[in-house]
Protein backbone atom coordinates (compact mmCIF):
# COMPACT_ATOMS: atom_id res chain seq x y z
CA UNK A 1 0.00 0.00 0.00
CA UNK A 2 1.20 3.52 -0.86
CA UNK A 3 1.26 5.98 2.04
CA UNK A 4 1.87 9.68 2.43
CA UNK A 5 2.90 10.85 5.89
CA UNK A 6 3.72 14.01 7.74
CA UNK A 7 6.46 13.15 10.22
CA UNK A 8 7.57 15.27 13.17
CA UNK A 9 10.21 13.67 15.40
CA UNK A 10 11.11 15.56 18.58
CA UNK A 11 13.95 14.36 20.81
CA UNK A 12 13.37 15.09 24.49
CA UNK A 13 16.11 15.77 27.01
CA UNK A 14 18.62 17.15 24.52
CA UNK A 15 18.31 20.90 25.06
CA UNK A 16 16.57 23.64 23.13
CA UNK A 17 18.24 23.47 19.71
CA UNK A 18 16.87 20.58 17.66
CA UNK A 19 18.43 21.36 14.27
CA UNK A 20 21.25 18.79 14.61
CA UNK A 21 18.63 16.12 15.25
CA UNK A 22 16.40 17.29 12.42
CA UNK A 23 19.41 17.25 10.09
CA UNK A 24 20.30 13.72 11.19
CA UNK A 25 16.76 12.51 10.52
CA UNK A 26 16.76 14.30 7.15
CA UNK A 27 19.95 12.44 6.19
CA UNK A 28 18.22 9.17 7.06
CA UNK A 29 15.21 10.09 4.94
CA UNK A 30 17.37 11.14 1.98
CA UNK A 31 19.29 7.88 2.13
CA UNK A 32 16.05 5.91 1.64
CA UNK A 33 15.39 7.47 -1.76
CA UNK A 34 11.76 8.07 -0.78
CA UNK A 35 10.03 11.18 -2.10
CA UNK A 36 10.07 13.75 0.70
CA UNK A 37 9.84 17.45 1.44
CA UNK A 38 11.29 19.09 4.53
CA UNK A 39 9.01 21.65 6.12
CA UNK A 40 9.29 24.01 9.10
CA UNK A 41 7.48 21.67 11.49
CA UNK A 42 7.88 18.25 9.93
CA UNK A 43 8.70 16.32 6.81
CA UNK A 44 6.30 14.94 4.21
CA UNK A 45 7.34 11.48 3.03
CA UNK A 46 5.63 9.13 0.60
CA UNK A 47 6.20 5.65 -0.72
CA UNK A 48 5.38 2.03 -0.02
CA UNK A 49 3.99 1.52 3.49
CA UNK A 50 6.80 -0.73 4.75
CA UNK A 51 9.55 1.50 3.35
CA UNK A 52 8.05 4.62 4.97
CA UNK A 53 7.59 2.88 8.33
CA UNK A 54 11.15 1.55 8.15
CA UNK A 55 12.27 5.13 7.54
CA UNK A 56 10.40 6.37 10.63
CA UNK A 57 12.08 3.65 12.69
CA UNK A 58 15.49 4.54 11.24
CA UNK A 59 14.97 8.18 12.26
CA UNK A 60 14.28 7.04 15.82
CA UNK A 61 17.34 4.80 15.77
CA UNK A 62 19.53 7.67 14.53
CA UNK A 63 18.36 10.11 17.19
CA UNK A 64 18.74 7.57 19.99
CA UNK A 65 22.27 6.90 18.68
CA UNK A 66 22.93 10.65 19.06
CA UNK A 67 22.07 10.36 22.76
CA UNK A 68 18.41 11.36 22.79
CA UNK A 69 16.96 9.44 25.76
CA UNK A 70 13.36 9.94 24.63
CA UNK A 71 11.63 10.79 21.36
CA UNK A 72 8.10 12.07 20.85
CA UNK A 73 6.76 11.63 17.32
CA UNK A 74 3.62 12.79 15.61
CA UNK A 75 2.74 10.98 12.42
CA UNK A 76 -0.16 11.84 10.15
CA UNK A 77 -0.92 9.12 7.58
CA UNK A 78 -2.84 9.23 4.33
CA UNK A 79 -3.62 6.28 2.10
CA UNK A 80 -5.70 6.25 -1.05
CA UNK A 81 -6.70 3.29 -3.21
CA UNK A 82 -9.06 4.88 -5.76
CA UNK A 83 -6.23 6.65 -7.66
CA UNK A 84 -2.60 7.64 -7.43
CA UNK A 85 -1.97 11.09 -5.98
CA UNK A 86 1.32 12.38 -4.60
CA UNK A 87 1.56 15.01 -1.90
CA UNK A 88 2.91 17.36 -4.59
CA UNK A 89 -0.28 16.72 -6.61
CA UNK A 90 -2.37 17.66 -3.56
CA UNK A 91 -0.52 20.94 -3.10
CA UNK A 92 -0.78 21.74 -6.81
CA UNK A 93 -4.54 21.13 -6.68
CA UNK A 94 -4.97 23.68 -3.90
CA UNK A 95 -2.67 26.16 -5.64
CA UNK A 96 -4.82 25.82 -8.79
CA UNK A 97 -7.94 26.59 -6.75
CA UNK A 98 -6.28 29.70 -5.32
CA UNK A 99 -5.56 30.99 -8.81
CA UNK A 100 -9.26 30.84 -9.53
Amino acid sequence: MWVSVDLCVVPIGVGVSLSPYVASCEKVIRATGLTHQLGPNGTAIEGPWDAVMDCVRACHDALHAMGAPRIYTTLKLNTRIDREQSFLDKVASVEQQLQG
